[in-house]
């Protein structure tokens, strides 16, 4: 049977904020993970100035401004809007794009413009995913309603996740998933999801011409590249991850130096170049530092609904391994696709992957499952 939810649909956007604790948060759709260095310095700027300094990183690859007040949103918006970042005020939340970060981006902004270009596509719920994957398999299984995934010269179309039989050439990816997108509009009920429809999934695929091929379902991967990576065409460039996901403002500004920089769904950023400066910032540069695949939301005192001071815990880890998410509440926010261990604080303690475990024992805890 569909899956229903009760409610509408709260995500945040760049001009829908969510009042949170600490002010007004805002979320800032990067189709495909790519920012130019005025771009990223013009978040960068407006949090300061705006709200809270420290921008956040999202496990699809969007950045969140925080702390915004009073007349907040609209200035953000008219700061996004100049650099180009808003293009749509009626489809900035929607426009919730993934990409290999070591892949090609061209067909991301065909996409993206495309989905902005269609008025109906505005009423899709802000949870929507589209993954646009390179070959490699590393966004095609991160949990999207639409993952386009080259196989054997054609592109599998995977549906909620699984893949359903639908091939297409590769000049008729955007056609089918806008395709898929109305389908799935007029199908749902309260469903905020592809995966949700439950029958409905095959109907979509069946009209985008289902086949019998089928490719294994993958595991979402839980870590970006780190260190030294080759781009699209072979150019040398240089992964980093951002501890707990917060961008400070001089790590903005020193990515901001580099021709480009593509933020990933791991919390990290892959730049041009070489490693020159990055680690100075403090951003992890090798895959052997203990604070990789650490992530946390946002906690006390930022979110009102959550019960420890999270980040602060997360923090004194200094043991590597598996990823690691905390979450100051068991609605998870911010927890990322794949098998990381799962931390949620509770008014009387902490669940390390399902365990009790009292508040001053837990950073322990997690070092033993990690």
């Amino acid at each position: 049977m569909p899956q229903r939810r009760s409610g509408a649909d709260a995500c945040p956007g760049a001009l829908d904020t969510h009042a949170a604790a600490d002010g007004g948060l805002a979320r800032v759709r990067v189709p495909g993970g790519l920012l130019r260095p005025r771009q990223l310095r013009a978040v960068a700027a407006a949090a300061a100035e705006l709200g809270t300094p420290v921008l956040e990183l999202t496990s699809r690859a969007n950045l969140q401004v925080r702390g915004l007040g009073p007349g907040g949103a609209a200035e953000l918006g008219e700061r996004l809007a100049a650099v180009g970042l808003l293009p749509s005020a009626t489809h900035e939340k929607v426009r919730n794009v993934l990409a290999s970060p070591l892949g090609d981006r061209r067909g991301v902004a065909e996409l993206d413009a495309a989905l902005c270009a269609d008025p109906a596509l505005a009423e899709l719920p802000g949870r929507f995913l589209v993954a646009v994957d390179d070959g490699s398999g590393d966004v095609a299984w991160a949990g999207a309603d639409v993952a386009a995934l080259p196989v054997d010269g054609r592109v599998a179309l995977l549906l909620g996740g699984a893949d359903h039989g639908v091939r297409v050439a590769p000049d008729q990816v955007v056609p089918a998933i806008l395709t898929a997108a109305r389908a799935f509009l007029e199908l749902r009920g309260q469903q905020w999801r592809i995966a949700e429809l439950g029958p409905g999934v095959a109907e979509i695929a069946a009209r985008l011409g289902a086949g019998p091929e089928r490719v294994p379902r993958g595991a979402a991967r839980t870590a970006g590249p780190i260190g030294a990576v080759r781009l699209g065409g072979g150019a040398p460039g240089f992964g980093v991850a951002v501890p707990l996901g917060r961008l400070t403002p001089e790590q903005a500004e020193q990515l901001a130096r580099r021709e480009y920089a593509v933020l990933t769904p791991w919390r990290g950023v892959v730049v041009p170049g070489g490693a020159e400066g990055l680690a100075d910032v403090g951003l992890i540069t090798t895959a052997d530092d203990p604070g990789l695949g650490v992530t946390s939301c946002t906690g006390l005192p930022g979110c009102g609904k959550a019960h420890a001071d999270v980040q602060s815990q997360a923090r004194r880890l200094r043991v590597g391994g598996r990823a690691v998410h905390w979450s100051g509440c068991d609605r998870r926010c911010g927890r990322p696709a794949g098998g990381a261990v799962d931390v949620v604080a509770g008014p009387g303690g902490y669940l390390v992957d399902g365990v009790a475990v009292a508040a001053e024992d837990v950073v322990g805890a997690v070092a033993a499952v990690r």
